[in-house]
């Protein structure tokens, strides 16, 4: 067995097609095949390590909570964002540190925090309780009016949301657009308008200009009574996290 494990262990590499009937298979071991996935994980390049860690996850054993960890310090930033996120979505102990720490490294790399590692490590670090996001009185309002299982908030009530959150000196980043009908949620193409941030410019800069390129894009969004929009956004202490 440890040899057949072994073999699927490299075969995790193979994005020709093997690997996802090695994942399979190695979901279907369970715990019995995490130890030498965390021997293995050295030896294995982006793909492979991608694909162990959706094993990690779907096995949900919490030994491989120190391999996670270590790939946080890797070279890969796809790598160090699902890993990020694997640690929080199995909730493992002692995690919290060690996000704070690759945070911080992404801000020295000059990563910006609208790419997706960032994002990610943001993320892990709300679902572990270890980051509060910013949530303004009308902004927390509209998004109670909407059902529970809905994707974010209505999207008619977009440019009162920009405005609140901007209000409170918050840097909107970006927007998702989504339908529900018949009880399915679907992705919607929004308005096709990208901007960048100079991150190098003050924050209150900052503040100002993403509320002036998201109220251009509320002037285009996609409405409708089953529309909604998911903006996201950081605080200040997300760009100048504490030492």
């Amino acid at each position: 067995m440890t040899t057949h494990i072994e073999r699927l262990i490299q075969q995790l590499d193979d994005s020709t097609g093997p690997s996802y009937d090695a994942r399979a298979e190695l979901i279907d071991i369970g715990s019995d095949a995490i130890p030498a996935i965390i021997d293995g994980l050295p030896s294995l390049g982006g793909f492979g390590q991608l694909t162990a860690i959706e094993v990690f996850e779907e096995v949900a054993d919490p030994h491989c909570g120190p391999a996670l960890i270590a790939l946080l310090g890797g070279d890969n930033p796809t790598v160090r964002e699902w890993a990020a996120m694997a640690l929080a979505s199995l909730e493992i102990d002692g995690a919290v540190e060690p996000l704070r720490r690759a945070y911080r490294a992404c801000l020295e790399r000059a990563t910006p925090p609208d790419w997706s590692e960032p994002v990610g490590i943001r993320w892990a670090l709300t679902e572990l309780g270890a980051r509060n996001p910013v949530v303004p009185p009308l902004t927390a309002r509209l998004r109670a009016i909407a059902a529970d299982d809905a994707p974010g908030w209505p999207s008619v009530h977009f440019a009162e949301i920009i405005n609140d959150l901007t209000d409170h000196t918050q840097v909107i980043l970006y927007s998702h657009f989504w339908r529900v009908n018949a009880g399915r949620t679907y992705g919607i193409s929004g308005t096709g308008l990208n901007w960048e941030l100079d991150w190098t410019a003050p924050w209150e800069h900052l503040v100002e200009e993403s509320r002036t390129w998201s109220l251009l894009e509320a002037s285009e969004a996609p409405a409708g009574d089953n529309t909604f929009v998911a903006p996201t956004w950081i605080d200040r202490t997300d760009l100048y996290p504490e030492k």
